[in-house]
């Protein structure tokens, strides 16, 4: 299994914050797990379960439409508003996944 801590759109070239819209930033956030789960040998299609963090669920539809342009077998899901996510991002996913 892997568990995955959650991530938020930093660019890891730069440890920079990558855009600044929630399209942006939750294209950020997807290809930031695409990595992690390639690493520790796995895939968005084995992923069994996501958590997601938004800091205005008004965001969720435009959030939604680039998180099921990755998760096509549909995992199961939260997704919850919250205060504030760390460094002031509008997305943060965390993932849990089986393993090869």
């Amino acid at each position: 299994m892997v568990f995955t801590s959650g991530q938020i759109p930093l660019n890891p070239k730069t440890g920079e914050i990558q855009g600044t819209t929630i399209e942006e930033q939750a294209e950020q956030v997807m290809k930031n797990l695409g990595a992690v789960l390639e690493a520790a040998g796995s895939s968005y299609e084995k992923t069994i379960k996501t958590t997601c963090f938004l800091a205005d669920m008004g965001d969720f539809a435009a959030f939604n439409e680039v998180y099921g342009k990755y998760f096509t077998g549909k995992p199961s899901r939260s997704c919850v508003a919250v205060k504030t996510l760390p460094k002031n991002v509008l997305c943060e996913v965390e993932v849990i996944a089986e393993a090869e």
